[in-house]
């Protein structure tokens, strides 16, 4: 009887129903098997692609050759979240909320399909389908994000870490990947060896125990260090490292030996423990060889030549080595010895001897004399003169210097001389026919210059057959070079001087005008604007810019006080960037060398005003300045300001420099501001509203003409000769400014008889001036140098300040005493006198010695020499600090004064009472040093992050404080500064330390512990959905509440830190929750599986309504559980009754549908209710059956038609499953 084969009939349904007319009525069970198709006639196979020559043939192997199965890219994968392990455990919001949102944003990060369900453990099952990159991405998102973290560490030997990084960090990664957990290593000078791993139990056990397989490997491995003596390791390693590549191959061990450049002694060997073993041995073997049999020579070669033995990367130290098996030694290139150690086998020394000073003397360095301004024409375009020569001599190295009038050559001898003298003779033809020329052209005109797209220079070096080069414009330089031919060079001098002469004639004015205006002023498509070019074609053009047309600026100035000035700019021009910043303004501040207080802000005048007041608020914090406001008639500004602010200009240097602020002309305001210290401020109120008064009744003015170096004779010392004249008279007497372009008149204001007094007093002291008088005064020839010094620096000072007296020494060598004076009678007088006082303080003039260490000069001198230079002022006095030297052997300390290091000395002359002043004040920039008790544990908390906290303390009290190394466990904090400053910064440092110390014990107060012992089946009800009973709890308590981790002993442990009677109050909230808990009852009740989904709802609606409506929490069975129809209900007893009878009146309302709907569904028939007839009267079916089926012969089974393994379908899709929760959302 032959074998038959059985395939389902779902798989070949189509078979079957095309078969079926053919067998009406059905087989029997007696029916002849051969009547059954054989497999070839059901399916018949494939043709041949080309017809043998004995005709077709059966095809071999067609079902019994083993089938290798097409396997889809496309993986599936479930994983297992068990409910202690969840992140997120309330059920009531399953398929939504949280858990949704990481499940949608997880297949959108790694292109994973997700689909989640709920097991009757309330663990959570994630099925992932997708690529297996993208399946195995999404299960490590699936562990850091839906499930619970634990941690643990794994210690292993530090060195093993780096295997378990692997190369760039792919080893590490790899790990990570496949267990599914993050690793952290710690880092190479941490010198923890414990590695942490945190993520799933599961993942952590993987973890560690692949990181301990990998450690294993690594314990079989040794690791060596040999120190041999540095001159040694060349016959170690060989010549071009043979033989350390030798025993490398011999052994299999890596032998690392540190390069000649790094001064390490130890050599290091790894590999297995018996290769490594045997590597040593030969090491040492060569070098007790080398240590016993090898001598030394030291022989002097020249410094500059060293390079020259050394060869390219030490290649010619590599080929003595090779050739001759000796080790030669050049000093380091810092070093400025010339000895060369030559060290080897006695009878090889005399030949590596010769071969070093061959290599030596193989190469020399010469120069070449050549303008700098030749060296490109030299070079050439992109280097091909040069190339030319360099091709020929490859060995010379050509070296042009810039600024150097030579060029330096170096090689071999022969090939230098070579090269010299081709260089050589194109020098000589380049001077010959080429000159150069340079013009000095203002930066601004150099872009004019150029011309559009450079068309102006390139036409005039077209022209003249000249290069020009104009510097760029970061250099700021206004040098232009011309180089070329001599004749054309002069040319084009002369018309680039020409143009340039011609655009300093040219003059550009910015207009401001208010926008709306600008339309009006272009016309219809400009036609206005070119009618005004038209009719000025002289003018270049006119510009509008800005938004759409011109942006209107306004221009402010603020008065501010110069030592204020730096404390506006801020710590690297931090403040006054942060202003620009804030305010969208330009802020100009006068140079420091500049006598000029004001401070000039650009921009919008919004924001040019707020600019100004935050400049000003900034002065106000720092001085004693105060601001009053003086009601003066809009009117009378104009004549109290006066011609070019003079008046007021007058008054402000009067009132100590306060600062007087006019509203703008045409406001209409009456309101004028006056700022500054106090007393000075009330001072220049007075004498404003003075003039105002005076103006207001009956004011005069006259003008008279003086020479203005009697300006200052006339104003006197401090003042005192105009304030005079004031005072007798009542007029105010203003003289010009040095912006002022008549130096030599001079105002009077007042009354006209106040003015008239005051004019004939001032002539008065001016004709006395115009009368030209000479005088002599003895002066010892000794002091005569005194006034000559420095270019006659005293004696400009005498002429500015008496009116101009001209003073004449006799000649240098001339033992004249005799001094002349010339001059107005009275300025000579005065002159006379002063300098009779200085004299006087010459003869009386006395040096100082005072003894500070060297150490502390830098801080006494202050920024810039500022302390000093203030010492020297104050007390007419000069001070000479010493050159700076090394003291050996004192270590600072002041010793004899026979016996003191010059360095310590600093040098005062002058009288002695104010060189005595002056030693005070210097003894008194002495930084000092103190220390203060400051407990240990604070002294992380004083320096604060990255140091932020001492910084601010040293800013602020402008000390410096040390703080003791942690090694050394000191109490002792440092304080140095000066003595004024000490006490201040002790007080803060003790003030901080009392504000930790009260932050110590509040931290102290705040950790106290409580812990509450809770079944852990309450835990999810305190927590509360989202955790909102718990976050509750705590922000109303101010607590912490730790629940116990998962892999905890204690469970039901709570712990709450925090206040005690805080934490008191939220054990008792806790318990509140508790006891409401106890006081539920569960039940069981019996509702019919099929009505479950219509109580449930869409996506849950309906269940959350009965929760939320009776207080009661409920369960409804899961798929495969042993009763479908058992659904628990928790609550209070009363809402529970309340609940089981509300549900069941629902199941008996739905049941009554669901009888309903399978009475009608009885009375349907299928389509196919005719074919199914038929099955039945046939009885059950076999499937369709074949016989002599391939597999039959063999022992192979039948392929299975439901299988995608054997049967895979190609690109079909397969169709989503249906879920009892409804349609998916994601």
């Amino acid at each position: 009887m032959s074998s038959v084969a059985v395939l389902t009939q779902e798989s070949f349904n189509e078979h079957r129903s095309g078969l079926l007319p053919e067998q009406s009525g059905g087989p029997s069970a007696g029916e002849d098997e051969e009547a059954l198709p054989t497999y070839k006639e059901a399916f018949p196979p494939l043709p041949e692609k080309a017809a043998s020559p004995e005709g077709t043939q059966e095809v071999a192997h067609t079902w019994t050759a083993k089938i290798r199965p097409i396997k889809s890219s496309i993986i599936t994968q479930v994983f297992h979240v068990p409910l202690e392990e969840r992140k997120y455990k309330d059920i009531n919001q399953f398929g939504e909320g949280d858990q949704a949102k990481v499940c949608v944003d997880i297949m959108h990060k790694t292109g994973a399909h997700l689909e989640l369900s709920l097991a009757k453990d309330q663990g959570l099952s994630i099925m992932v389908s997708g690529k297996l990159d993208a399946v195995m991405k999404a299960r490590k998102e699936i562990v850091s994000r839906l499930q619970t973290q634990a941690s643990a560490t794994v210690a292993i030997p530090k060195e093993h870490h780096r295997f378990v990084i692997g190369k760039n960090g792919e080893k590490l990664q790899e790990l990570e990947l496949k267990t599914a957990t993050k690793i952290q290593i710690p880092r190479p000078e941490d010198p923890s060896n414990q590695i942490k791993i945190s993520g799933t139990k599961e993942g952590l056990e993987k973890a560690k125990h692949e990181i301990l397989l990998i450690s294993a490997e690594q314990d079989k491995r040794a690791v060596e260090r040999v120190n041999i003596d540095k001159v040694y390791h060349p016959f170690i390693t060989g010549a071009y490292n043979k033989v350390v590549g030798e025993m490398s191959q011999d052994t299999g061990a890596r032998i690392n030996v540190p390069p000649p450049s790094v001064n390490k002694t130890e050599i290091v060997i790894t590999g297995e423990k018996e290769q490594v073993a045997l590597a040593v041995a030969m090491i040492k073997k060569i070098y007790e060889d080398k240590k016993k049999n090898a001598t030394t020579i030291a022989v002097e070669v020249k410094k500059s030549q060293h390079k020259y033995v050394i060869g390219p990367k030490g290649n010619t130290l590599q080929e003595i080595l090779d050739k001759t098996g000796v080790s030669v030694e050049i000093p380091p290139s810092d070093s400025s010895s010339e000895t060369v150690i030559l060290r080897g086998e006695p009878d090889r020394l005399g030949q590596a001897l010769t071969e070093v000073y061959a290599k030596a003397n193989s190469y020399t360095v010469s120069s070449v004399s050549a303008p700098s301004w030749l060296h490109r024409f030299i070079i050439g375009k992109k280097g091909q003169n040069l190339a030319k020569i360099t091709q020929q001599m490859p060995k010379v190295h050509i070296e042009f210097t810039e600024g150097e009038d030579k060029i330096t050559l170096e090689g071999p001898t022969k090939d230098v001389q070579m090269v010299q003298s081709q260089i050589q003779a194109i020098v000589t033809d380049l001077v010959s026919r080429m000159d150069y020329a340079e013009i000095s052209v203002d930066p601004k005109f150099h872009r004019h210059l150029i011309g559009k797209g450079g068309v102006n220079i390139n036409r005039i070096k077209e022209l003249h057959k000249v290069t020009v080069r104009i510097p760029p414009d970061n250099e700021k330089s206004n040098l232009i070079r011309i180089e070329g031919d001599p004749q054309g060079v002069q040319e084009a001098k002369k018309e680039l001087l020409e143009l340039a002469s011609r655009m300093e004639n040219e003059r550009t004015k910015d207009l401001i005008i208010e926008q709306r205006f600008h339309r009006a002023i272009i016309g219809q498509k400009g036609e206005k604007i070119k009618e005004v070019r038209d009719k000025f074609p002289e003018v270049s053009h006119h510009q509008f810019s800005g938004p759409k047309v011109l942006q209107v600026h306004a221009e402010d100035c603020v008065p501010i006080f110069k030592q204020f000035h730096r404390n506006i700019i801020g710590k690297g021009g931090s403040n006054i960037k942060k202003i620009r910043e804030e305010t969208n303004t330009k802020i100009d501040l006068p140079a420091e060398n500049s006598n000029s207080e004001m401070i000039i802000i650009t921009g919008k005048k919004a924001n040019c005003e707020a600019a100004r007041n935050r400049i000003l608020a900034i002065q106000k914090e720092l001085a004693n300045i105060t601001e009053v406001d003086v009601s003066i008639p809009s009117k009378l500004h104009n004549s109290l300001i006066g011609s070019k602010g003079r008046l007021v200009r007058s008054i402000m240097e009067e009132c100590g420099g306060v600062h007087i602020h006019f509203p703008t002309e045409g406001s209409g305001i009456d309101k004028v501001t006056i700022r500054g210290p106090v007393e000075e401020v009330e001072k220049a109120k007075q004498q404003l509203l003075a003039l105002a008064e005076e103006k207001q009744t009956k004011s005069h003015t006259a003008e008279l003409h003086a020479k203005p170096e009697y300006h200052k004779f006339l104003i006197g010392k401090g003042g005192g000769n105009i304030r005079k004249v004031r005072d007798s008279t009542g007029a105010r007497i203003i003289f010009p400014t040095a912006e002022d372009k008549d130096q030599e008149l001079i105002t009077v204001v007042g009354t006209e008889e106040a003015v008239r007094e005051a004019q004939k007093e001032l002539e008065e002291l001016i004709r006395s001036l115009d009368n030209v008088v000479e005088d002599t005064m003895t002066v010892d020839p000794k002091h005569h140098r005194y006034f000559v010094a420095r270019r006659g620096q005293v004696l400009r000072d005498l002429a500015d300040e008496y009116g101009g007296v001209m003073v004449s020494f006799p000649r240098t060598g001339s033992q004249s005493e005799t001094v002349i004076l010339k001059g107005a009678k009275d300025c000579v007088e005065a002159a006379k006198k002063r300098m009779q006082e200085i004299v006087e303080d010459l003869d009386a003039q006395v040096t100082v010695e005072c003894v500070i260490p060297q150490k502390f000069h830098r801080s006494i001198m202050g920024p810039k020499g500022s302390r000093i230079q203030q010492i020297t002022r104050d007390h007419n006095v000069q001070i000479k600090f010493p050159e700076r030297e090394d003291p050996q052997g004192n270590g600072g300390v002041i010793a004899e004064k026979s016996t003191l290091p010059k360095c310590d000395v600093i040098v005062i002359s002058g009288r002695k009472e104010r060189c005595e002043a002056a030693v005070e004040a210097l003894k008194a920039l002495v930084p000092v040093t103190i220390e203060v008790e400051v407990p240990f544990e604070l002294h992380r908390y004083i320096i604060g992050q990255k140091g932020s906290g001492i910084r601010k303390m040293m800013d602020e009290f402008e000390v410096n404080i040390q703080v003791p190394a942690p090694d050394q466990q000191s109490d002792k904090i440092s304080i140095t500064g000066l003595a004024n400053h000490l006490d201040r910064a002790k007080d803060g440092l003790l003030e901080r330390v009392k504000e930790l110390q009260a932050e110590q014990e509040d931290r102290a107060l705040r950790s106290f512990k409580l812990t509450i012992t809770v079944d852990p089946k309450y835990h999810p009800k305190i927590i509360g959905r989202k955790g909102a009973i718990i976050t509750n709890i705590r922000t109303e308590h101010d607590v912490n509440i730790q629940f116990p981790e998962k892999n905890d002993e204690n469970q039901d442990q709570i712990t709450i830190t925090g206040y005690e009677h805080k934490a008191i109050a939220a054990r008792d909230a806790i318990q509140a929750i508790v006891d409401d808990l106890e006081g539920m009852v569960s039940e069981d009740i019996t509702l019919d599986s099929r009505v479950h989904a219509r109580i449930i709802g869409a996506r849950g609606k309906g269940i959350r309504k009965i929760m939320d409506e009776f207080k009661v929490d409920l369960r409804f069975p899961q798929s495969g559980a042993a009763d479908p129809n058992t659904v628990t209900v928790t609550g209070r007893p009363e809402l529970v009754d309340e609940a089981i009878d509300h549900l069941l009146n629902l199941e008996e309302e739905y049941m009554a549908d669901v009888v309903e709907n399978e009475a009608k569904m009885a009375y349907m028939r299928p389509p196919s209710s005719s074919a199914a007839a038929g099955d039945e009267q046939r009885g059950p079916s076999k499937g369709f059956v074949v016989r002599e089926a391939p597999w039959t012969n063999t022992n192979e089974k039948a392929p299975d038609m439901s299988s995608s393994e054997d049967f895979p379908s190609f690109g079909a899709p397969v169709a989503a499953k249906a879920s009892p929760w409804g349609p998916k959302r994601f």
